[in-house]
């Protein structure tokens, strides 16, 4: 039912969710996010770290939480560490369900806390060096929603 994945190499999120697709056919919907690495800002690279002993853990008990919370007929959730260049996926969140909303709700709950409450450390290289990234305000209001 749920399919939680933490890779150091590309992944095509298009055959990801056509293979987790492939047995809901009681599905009514399947949803998905994919979120890219973006161009802008003079971005030239991105880098994800992570400490092991809790990052698929934690991604584990956030699918958990989900597959309570809303009426899925499976969740996945392949999230890349690592460097990633422009244009690379860096996550992919797929949820299955009898009806669209609770698909559509389940995804983007878990992005709002893969996004705000994850166990990753971001950076980003630009022509001037390195810069961490931390969630924004935004991120932060997003993950309040669901409390």
């Amino acid at each position: 039912m749920k399919d939680v994945r933490l890779l150091d190499m590309p992944f095509d999120p298009a055959a990801a969710i056509d293979h987790f697709a492939a047995d809901k056919g009681d599905a009514g919907g399947v949803a998905s996010f994919v979120g890219k690495v973006r161009p802008t800002g003079g971005v030239e690279a991105l880098e994800l770290s992570h400490y092991a002993p809790l990052t698929l853990p934690g991604m584990e008990a956030l699918a958990d939480e989900a597959l309570v919370r809303f009426d899925l007929m499976g969740l996945l959730i392949v999230h890349r560490s690592g460097l990633l260049y422009p244009g690379d996926p860096i996550v992919l969140v797929a949820a299955a369900s009898r009806h669209r909303r609770d698909a559509i709700s389940a995804v983007d709950f878990t992005m709002d806390h893969l996004k705000s409450d994850a166990w990753f450390w971001k950076r980003e290289k630009r022509s001037d060096g390195w810069h961490w990234i931390e969630p924004r305000e935004a991120d932060y209001a997003d993950i309040q929603r669901w409390q």
